[in-house]
């Protein structure tokens, strides 16, 4: 009796915990669901993971080895610069230490050639003034003045007291010297020349020649009066357009800018067709002046 009357009791608590129970299955199930996705992206994490470390690792070994490679080819480059430092260095100083040896033989020889110039300077000077002495010599005597007071053989022109020299020799010789570079014999011989046979056809040569080469040994002031000598004395002659020439080179040297344009431009004006008045035009150019009024018919000394 007591049975039947629970079977009531039974089925109503059952009819009760059966939602239940349901709701919890679908419940636990979406919890094992979800614990199957949790495992399995735990899995995908894990796997990834150590694909990624091995990736790391191959990474690490591959910049270890090219680390490796590196220092073995600075290593390798280091060894070859030195080794091309002692190749070409050591050769370069021998090469060096031979330069400058043989500058400095160079040198010695230089001097030797100098000290052998000027004996052989000296020597031909000696043998000049030999050569001098012979003709002198071998000149026959010069006459005694006759009554009118004239040296046969002499020049119209010839001072009285004349060197046994002739004219002719005389400035042959000291033109010879002039081209040899013996300036100052040279000089000494126009000079003779001038005081002997002031007054024949080569006397405004020789005057030049004086002059010219005061001007070589930059006796400038000595140099600028022999040339007024040439343009005074001789006015009419063929160095004339040269004695302008280079006393208005002269006067340049000398710092005197505007007589030295004078006397370029007076060689201008007078004689236009030369080939100096070329270079005189050029003078005054460089000088960056211009020829002005036309200068005198004659140049005259200037104190």
């Amino acid at each position: 009796m007591t049975f039947w009357r629970l079977v009531p009791a039974l089925l109503i608590c059952s009819s009760l915990a059966l939602p239940a129970s349901k709701e919890m299955v679908e419940l636990q199930r979406d919890v094992a669901l979800l614990q199957e996705q949790v495992r399995t992206l735990q899995r995908s994490q894990d796997e990834k993971l150590s694909g990624l470390t091995v990736l790391v690792q191959q990474a690490v070994d591959a910049a270890n080895k090219a680390n490796t490679a590196v220092a073995l080819l600075q290593g390798g480059m280091q060894q070859t610069l030195k080794d091309q430092q002692k190749s070409v260095v050591e050769p370069v100083v021998g090469v060096g230490a031979k330069i400058d040896q043989m500058a400095s033989d160079f040198q010695a020889l230089r001097e030797s050639v100098a000290d052998i110039s000027s004996q052989v300077g000296k020597l031909q000077q000696q043998m000049i003034d030999i050569g001098n002495a012979v003709r002198t010599m071998q000149t026959p005597a010069v006459a005694p003045p006759s009554s009118a007071g004239a040296v046969p053989g002499a020049s119209a022109g010839m001072a009285a007291g004349a060197p046994p020299v002739p004219a002719e020799t005389l400035y042959q010789n000291a033109n010879r010297d002039r081209s040899g570079g013996n300036d100052d014999l040279a000089l000494q011989e126009f000079s003779d020349y001038l005081k002997y046979y002031g007054s024949t056809d080569l006397a405004p040569n020789a005057q030049f020649y004086v002059a010219e080469l005061h001007l070589k040994q930059n006796n400038l002031d000595d140099a600028l009066r022999e040339f007024d000598m040439v343009l005074e004395k001789y006015p009419d002659n063929n160095k004339t357009p040269d004695a302008l020439y280079m006393k208005g080179v002269t006067l340049v040297k000398m710092g005197k800018r505007t007589q030295g344009k004078q006397e370029f431009c007076e060689l201008v004006k007078r004689f236009p067709a030369n080939d100096l008045s070329g270079k005189a035009r050029t003078q005054v150019r460089n000088l960056g002046l211009t020829c002005g009024p036309a200068a005198p018919a004659h140049t005259k000394k200037r104190s």
